[in-house]
């Protein structure tokens, strides 16, 4: 019962910074110009992707050729294909976003955490280990994200399980990325935020998946982005290293 409150407190969390940028509608439109630009980055990627998923799936199986139901392999193939790469973009577009709107959500997420924004170098000496973070974060979700995209053609198991997994894995990673406002102006380093997310894992779930099933649809990501990262600041602020 703890864990589902707790779940539903993180939950409750991306609800305040809807509240947050709701009153505060100037700082909504100040978030929303780097979630346009990775938006289109997307939408041109993804367009691309759609266009050649077929040809893709056909050059990756090769061993298909002589069989009497190769097309309808490759369509499935070209299918998943194409879902993998848009459930990768859901999970990189913060990722994306927080880079290119660095300087943006950084004063963003101190207005919603109550704070001045802390002195500090300038955003482009940042940026380096930023991508650095992002890279690794990438590279764990990678970890989980491959495995389950294969496990996801077991019959049954794979349309059930599979993506109530991938959400909670996706979900979590979308509050690693989120948090990292509000824990680097704490002072906390990669590992000691991974550290605390996991310690709260109920917490960070809650507000991870509710983010990832509204990324799910396109135009919510842009909308959203910008509660996100104040509802993040404030969940860093009041539950995660208060």
């Amino acid at each position: 019962m703890r864990s589902l409150r707790d779940f539903g407190s993180g939950v409750g969390f991306f609800l305040q910074g809807v509240g947050w940028v709701a009153r505060n509608g100037r700082w909504w439109l100040f978030g929303l110009i780097p979630a346009v630009i990775a938006f289109a980055v997307y939408v041109v990627a993804l367009i691309a992707l759609g266009t050649n998923a077929l040809s893709l799936a056909e050059f990756l199986t090769p061993f298909a050729d002589s069989w009497s139901w190769r097309e309808a392999f490759r369509v499935t193939v070209a299918l998943a294909l194409f879902l993998g790469g848009l459930a990768l973009a859901v999970l990189t577009f913060a990722a994306l976003t927080l880079t290119i709107g660095e300087p943006f959500y950084e004063k963003l997420s101190a207005k919603a955490d109550g704070v001045e924004e802390a002195d500090g170098p300038p955003w482009w000496r940042t940026l380096p280990r930023s991508i650095k973070d992002s890279l690794v974060t990438l590279g764990y979700v990678l970890l989980f994200t491959v495995p389950l995209f294969f496990l996801g053609f077991i019959p049954v198991f794979g349309q059930t399980v599979v993506p109530v997994i991938g959400a909670a894995v996706s979900g979590f990673f979308l509050t690693v990325e989120l948090s990292t406002l509000g824990m680097e102006r704490r002072g906390m380093l990669r590992k000691d935020r991974f550290r605390l997310l996991r310690r709260n894992l109920p917490v960070s779930l809650g507000f991870g998946v509710v983010v990832f099933l509204l990324f799910m649809v396109p135009l919510v990501a842009v909308v959203a982005m910008p509660a996100a990262v104040a509802g993040a600041a404030m969940m860093v602020r009041d539950r995660l290293a208060p």
